[in-house]
């Protein structure tokens, strides 16, 4: 039987979630378990490889990968991308510029034969994170605070993963202006809630040092995203 990757989305239900973080930690930890690509399709980010400190490391980002198109052999694609640690890392460049979504189709099909698993940090919108990308997610991980921006975001992307016939849950990272309760969020947006934390300091005070956190809200929400990855799809 092919081997298929379990592939994991990460969209933010607001700016300022935490989502690019959260998504670049689940990566990490599920690089200890199984080879794992942590892939860019929130372009207009400024880079994922700067998140992750490997913006000066040699390797193809999403400009590069043009020819990349129909039936491409996985390892090939794998063996162009920059590590970060023991994960892979396809990248958006400084350009802004989204990927031709037939592109991310034929990357991300010739990955999931080669890797264990891929985790996507998807935009609120646009091309990238379209019906094709989002109804190849096992799970979709919307990052949210407890506030009202938070619940009209989630609202704005639930539909799309309805559409998509995508499994979606909450990971929500600390408290909001708004004084919501996990539950309120939960039950505005019909959304299961996957984990919830508490204050994001951590998550704020690295974010300002240019550096992911060690510690904190995030890395308990990335490590209890990447437990059920490996329970329900490397598991199972």
């Amino acid at each position: 039987m092919a081997r298929r990757a379990a592939v994991v989305g990460v969209v933010g239900a607001r700016g300022g979630a935490g989502t690019s973080t959260l998504a670049a930690l689940t990566a990490a930890r599920l690089a200890r378990r199984t080879s794992t690509v942590l892939v860019d399709l929130d372009c207009r980010g400024g880079g994922l490889d700067v998140t992750v400190g490997v913006e000066d490391t040699d390797g193809a980002r999403w400009p590069e990968l043009v020819g990349a198109r129909g039936e491409v052999p996985g390892e090939d694609v794998l063996a162009l991308l920059p590590r970060w640690g023991g994960c892979a890392v396809l990248s958006a460049d400084r350009d802004g510029l989204d990927p031709d979504p037939g592109l991310v189709t034929d990357v991300l099909q010739a990955l999931t034969g080669v890797v264990g698993a891929i985790v996507l940090d998807l935009p609120r919108g646009g091309a990238s994170a379209g019906a094709a990308v989002l109804g190849a997610c096992d799970v979709v991980v919307v990052v949210a605070r407890r506030d009202l921006r938070s619940v009209a975001g989630a609202l704005a992307v639930r539909p799309r993963l309805v559409a998509a016939g995508t499994s979606a849950g909450l990971v929500v990272l600390g408290r909001g202006p708004g004084g919501l309760s996990v539950a309120e969020l939960s039950a505005a947006v019909d959304l299961p809630v996957l984990w919830a934390g508490g204050t994001t300091r951590r998550l704020a005070r690295a974010a300002e040092r240019g550096v992911l956190p060690s510690r904190g809200t995030a890395v308990r929400g990335a490590r209890a995203v990447a437990a059920q990855v490996e329970a329900s799809w490397l598991l199972g």
